[in-house]
């Protein structure tokens, strides 16, 4: 299975009440797909405010994601959770839905040890037969997925990908011990082109909702032996790579997609809607 380049992790539409705004999904995934160039979606991961969506909301927006993506690129269902009997449940219902794959956090807050995130990881991959992307976010979990339990884990078959947050040295590690095949991801946009230089396939990424074309002409520039041109691309979008993660996400995001006229509304609590100077930097942004 091929993720592509540049995955864009989707946020949530909602309506004025907070609400999923369902008359608005088929719009942004268009949009995503033919102006921003994504080659696939993460649906309900961190930005789409998974820890605030209900399993239905879960399950109804990966069939309204694929009904409105009509082939046009893969979709990967965020599906992890801190519970292993949870995330099996919901991966096995994801899967019925006809999604490409599973996005799969490492379990967050009972901070589990090396041992038992393989063999949380493991009982997920077993349990279906799609191809199951791990994620490694430890300023968010509070634990790291070892460079060697994520070596460990690519030797599971369908286990296909890792999406990246921690440092270049542990994805140093990963694409030069991982199984054949098997690809890095970075999760962190303002590392993506150092993510490459370190053999890294691609990004799984916030700010491509804005910039995703330009991040595919940063990648493929990379590709093609055109790291200066990649390199200077990097510098012009490092502003915003690093300013949509000023404020708690993915609030920037989603003011920056409303004022380019995407409606996708607030976010839920114990997310707050930015304040006049947040929303004025956010802007700043763009223009």
């Amino acid at each position: 299975m091929d993720f592509g380049r540049v995955v864009t992790a989707m946020v949530t539409p909602f309506d004025d009440n907070l609400q999923v705004n369902w008359n608005q999904v088929e719009r942004l995934v268009n949009y995503l797909i033919e102006e921003q160039q994504s080659d696939t979606l993460v649906v309900c991961g961190t930005t789409g405010e998974s820890p605030t969506l209900t399993d239905d909301e879960k399950l109804r927006l990966f069939a309204a994601v694929k009904t409105a993506v009509r082939g046009r690129c893969k979709i990967i269902a965020g599906t992890g959770s801190n519970s292993t009997a949870h995330t099996i449940h919901l991966s096995k219902e994801a899967e019925k839905l006809g999604v490409d794959g599973l996005l799969l956090v490492a379990p967050y807050y009972n901070r589990p040890s090396q041992e038992g995130m393989y063999q949380h990881f493991k009982a997920v991959a077993d349990a279906v037969e799609i191809p199951c992307m791990i994620y490694n976010v430890p300023s968010r979990t509070s634990v790291n997925i070892d460079a060697d339990t994520t070596i460990r884990l690519s030797q599971i078959p369908n286990i296909v990908a890792t999406k990246d947050c921690a440092d270049a040295n542990q994805l140093t590690r990963i694409v030069a011990g991982a199984a054949e095949g098997f690809r890095v991801y970075s999760g962190d946009d303002s590392s993506a082109i150092t993510a490459l230089a370190v053999g890294a396939y691609g990004i799984v990424s916030v700010s491509s909702h804005i910039v995703g074309k330009e991040m595919q002409v940063m990648v493929h520039r990379f590709l093609n032996g055109d790291v200066i041109g990649a390199a200077k691309l990097h510098a012009q979008l490092l502003p915003i790579f690093k300013g949509i993660f000023q404020y708690p996400s993915p609030g920037p995001i989603k003011h920056a997609l409303n004022y380019k006229g995407l409606s996708v509304g607030g976010v839920r609590m114990p997310l707050i809607p930015l304040t006049e100077d947040e929303a004025a930097f956010v802007q700043s942004l763009l223009s």
